[in-house]
């Protein structure tokens, strides 16, 4: 039995850290300063910031949930602390007049200046004791994982398994850089934020871009050398399709189609990224795909990444498929024994001709009989493995791959980065959808916004009002709170016509609340960003996004995509705080003067370069975690420079000598980065 101290915590792998490696190369996202005090007067909203306080009192508060007020002060003015969880005792430790240090992140309250969950220290400390305070890392976390449990493991993979430098040295020094073990130490343990620590960055983004193009071109030649089922369709079920379908396809989706079809046609395995702007119709050609698939006597498997998504694709299939007696089969977590039994065994003897569903589709039992199609919804969601599994083949034959994507990518970055795959671009919308309206607004104005959403769902559709959500533990908790206030100030108002869906539901609960909203008995769903992608309720016209200034760019674009898909004007209302960042300002301002995703992810990349974009590309790698293609432009260069010669040269052992590096060696980049490592192909 492992002891305590060697135990891996669960909430690593909610994370994805499933090895020691993994939590090395999990970097802090940011450094806190402990060596100065700020005076509550100067503390602004969203600073993480340290003050040194005196309580003032506290009191356990029951609505809207159980939760411990601690009123604090200083000389400067007064604050309050907010904690969800806590035992009675933590209560006694605020005694009234107790000096503590509290370091966490501001935010403005209702009634002022608050801390939700800060760290608390006892005691106050001199001038010259705060300047010997190290610097700390913290770490992006989840529920239920404390900081001090990360540092601690972080620690001891510091002490026993740093990786050791692969690149040679002369070539390091050439380029400005640290080994990579002292990279990995010095984002950990950083002495000062100085030059240094962006060199130590510099070094794992260099190791990421190379083991991403080394895994990009070996993944298509492993790809060119494999077979695939040649789809062409000779039952004819897609052209039938085109005719009973109650509109006309655009002359971008026909072109797209195009490109798929002739993709699939093909016996070499094709995986190509189909773009699309919210509302471009991407789900259609998928339809045609998977038909394309069915007529030519193989299954097609498609993947989403959430219940919700998965069930409004299995609707839409349902309707367009079922009448030309094609078996579409629905497979998620959770099913009577009785059904998931005889699902399996549709899709084991080829009767499911089509079978959509989550995760739960790569599961242990899942055989398909003649799998000739893989289509991948939001692939980015997927972890590597997953996203892998649907790729395999037992008959010898691979399946051809269509990803789908409604995040844009700017046509240039995919041709100069993403050379894995082939991108086809819905660039046209479907006729008759009117653009959608953007409105700016200022939180001052809620209670107005209130009276306006009131009279719009009585006489005019159905609303979805948006709050933030962050993964990090006490930003996630903290946006947990502004969905349960939110909440808690709208069911007075709107009763049973108000429906909630967030992460924390179970996906019964969501789908429960969802069906509330599709069927239109409940008025307006309240929900985080879970209804980004995938929901699909034409009736709904209003959207108002709570705290606008905390998305990006790409995410608001998604969120203003779930209306505007009926007849009629829709609108979508930002709500921002004040003062807004410069960076916020210019997110808000690009969405309000533009409704085209791809001019706007054109301005993201302006704004802030596409290391998030490229991270919604369909691909089965891994996405960039560290490296920016914009801002680290001369890395890229570098990398695909560097990664096609050390491709090359993975022919020969004696090439990659000459290149003082060993295949053992990149096959430790490529298992570093959760890359498949066991396809390098190196020959004799």
């Amino acid at each position: 039995m492992k002891s305590r101290a060697h135990s891996w915590p669960e909430g690593f792998l909610k994370l994805g850290l499933r090895r020691p490696l993994d939590l090395l190369l999990h970097f802090p996202l940011r450094y806190e300063d402990e060596s100065r005090v700020y005076a509550l007067s100067e503390v602004t909203p969203g600073a993480s910031v340290q003050c040194q306080v005196r309580v003032l009192k506290s009191a356990i508060v029951y609505k809207p949930r159980r939760t411990l007020i601690v009123q604090v002060e200083d000389d400067s003015g007064q604050a309050s602390l907010r904690f969800l969880y806590f035992r009675d005792a933590m209560r006694l430790a605020f005694s009234p007049g107790a000096q503590i240090r509290i370091v966490g992140e501001a935010r403005r309250a209702l009634l002022g200046l608050e801390f939700i969950h800060p760290r608390v220290r006892s005691g106050w400390l001199a001038l010259e004791e705060l300047k010997s305070q190290p610097l700390l890392a913290i770490y992006p976390t989840t529920q239920g994982l404390a900081q001090h449990v990360i540092r601690r493991h972080v620690q001891r993979g510091l002490s026993e398994i740093l990786p050791k430098e692969w690149i040679p040295k002369a070539r390091l020094v050439t380029l400005g850089l640290p080994d990579l073990d002292q990279a990995i130490r010095r984002l950990h343990e950083p002495q000062s934020l100085d030059a240094s620590l962006e060199a130590a960055w510099n070094r794992i983004r260099l190791d990421e871009l190379l083991a991403q193009q080394i895994a990009l071109r070996r993944a298509k030649q492993r790809r060119q050398q494999r077979l695939a089922p040649e789809l062409t369709d000779p039952s004819g079920l897609t052209e039938k399709l085109l005719q009973t379908l109650p509109f006309e396809l655009t002359q971008a989706q026909k072109r797209v189609w195009t490109e798929v079809a002739q993709d699939l046609a093909k016996s070499r395995p094709s995986h190509r990224l189909i773009q699309g702007d919210v509302g471009s119709g991407k789900t259609v050609i998928a339809a045609l795909a998977a038909l394309a698939a069915v007529g030519s006597g193989f299954q097609a498997a498609v993947m989403a990444p959430t219940e919700i998504l998965a069930q409004q694709l299995f609707s839409k299939l349902l309707v367009w498929l079922e009448p030309m007696g094609v078996r579409v089969v629905f497979l998620k977590g959770g099913l009577p024994a009785a059904d998931k039994r005889a699902r399996l065994q549709e899709i084991r003897c080829g009767q499911a001709g089509v079978v959509v569903g989550t995760h739960a589709l790569i599961q242990r039992g899942v055989e398909f009989a003649r799998l000739g199609l893989s289509l991948v919804d939001e692939q980015h969601r997927f972890g590597v493995a997953q996203r892998m599994a649907l790729h395999e083949s037992e008959s010898g034959l691979v399946p051809h791959i269509v990803g789908m994507s409604a995040t844009p990518i700017p046509r240039s970055l995919a041709m100069t980065f993403l050379a894995d795959l082939d991108v086809s671009v819905i660039d046209e919308r479907p006729p008759g959808r009117q653009p959608i309206r953007t409105r700016l607004m200022s939180l001052a104005r809620r209670e107005e916004l209130a009276e306006r959403l009131l009279g719009f769902i009585e006489t005019e559709g159905q609303a979805y009002w948006v709050c933030p959500v962050i993964e990090e533990q006490q930003d996630a908790e903290r946006a947990l709170i502004a969905l349960e206030e939110t909440a808690a100030w709208l069911a007075p108002m709107l009763g049973e016509r108000l429906a909630v869906v967030h992460g924390r539901l179970s996906p019964d609960q969501k789908l429960q609340a969802m069906a509330r909203f599709v069927s239109g008995e409940a008025r307006v769903l309240l929900a985080t960003t879970v209804i980004e992608v995938g929901v699909d309720v034409p009736q709904a016209r209003l959207m108002v996004i709570d705290h606008a200034e905390r998305f990006g760019l790409a995410q608001l674009h998604q969120l203003r995509g779930r209306v505007g898909r009926g007849a009629g004007q829709s609108t979508c209302i930002l709500l921002f705080d004040e003062p807004l960042s410069e960076p916020a300002r210019e997110r808000l301002r690009a969405l309000y003067e533009s409704d085209d995703g791809f001019e706007l992810a054109s301005r993201d990349l302006a704004l802030r370069g596409p290391g998030e974009l490229l991270g919604m590309r369909q691909s089965g790698e891994p996405s960039l975690r560290f490296s920016d293609l914009s801002r680290d432009r001369v890395w890229v260069d570098y990398a695909v420079r560097f990664g096609a010669e050390l491709c090359e040269a993975l022919d020969s052992e004696e090439r990659l000598g000459a290149l003082a590096i060993e295949a053992e060696d990149l096959r430790s980049l490529l298992e570093r980065w959760a890359h498949r490592a066991d396809d390098l192909l190196i020959s004799g």
